[in-house]
C-alpha cells in the first residue's frame, strides 16, 4: 500500500467513523507508524484534518495492537480454505465470511490479554515479546 492509499483509506473510512460515533471528539487514533503511516503527506493530511492519534507510539510495535493478531487469525482462515480466491470479489467475499466466523471469544481474549502484553512490553524495554 503507497501512501495516498492510505490517505484514501482514511478519508474514506476513518473520518465518518469518527464524526458518526465520536463527533469528532473523544477518540484518538493508533496507527503502528510503519512508513506508510508516517510519510510527510500523510502526516499533513492528518494534521489538516484534526485527527487526534496517539503520540509517543512505539514504532511498528504489534505487541500493542491487538489489531495485528485479528488480521493474522483472518489470514490463517483464509489460506486454509479448500478454494483459493480467483480475483478480488472472491476474496472480498472469503474475507468477510471469514472475518464474522471469528468467535467472539477471541476478541475477549485479545482484550483481555491487553494488560500482559504492556507489561511484557515494559518489561522488555520496548522490545518485542513473545506476543
Amino acid at each position: 500500500m503507497n501512501h495516498r492509499d492510505y490517505i484514501q483509506i482514511l478519508e474514506s473510512h476513518l473520518l465518518p467513523f469518527i464524526n458518526n460515533n465520536y463527533n469528532g471528539r473523544g477518540y484518538l487514533f493508533q496507527d503502528d507508524n510503519a512508513p506508510v503511516h508516517t510519510a510527510k503527506n500523510v502526516k499533513k493530511w492528518i494534521e489538516t484534518k484534526k485527527v487526534k492519534i496517539l503520540e509517543n507510539w512505539p514504532s511498528q510495535s504489534p505487541d500493542l495492537n491487538p489489531i495485528e493478531h485479528l488480521w493474522s487469525e483472518l489470514e490463517r482462515r483464509i489460506r486454509k480454505r479448500p478454494n483459493p480466491a480467483k480475483n478480488v470479489r472472491e476474496l472480498e467475499c472469503a474475507l468477510h465470511e471469514e472475518w464474522n466466523q471469528i468467535p467472539n471469544n477471541t476478541l475477549i481474549n485479545l482484550i483481555e490479554s491487553m494488560p500482559r502484553r504492556v507489561e511484557a512490553c515494559i518489561k522488555n524495554n520496548g522490545w518485542p515479546t513473545k506476543y
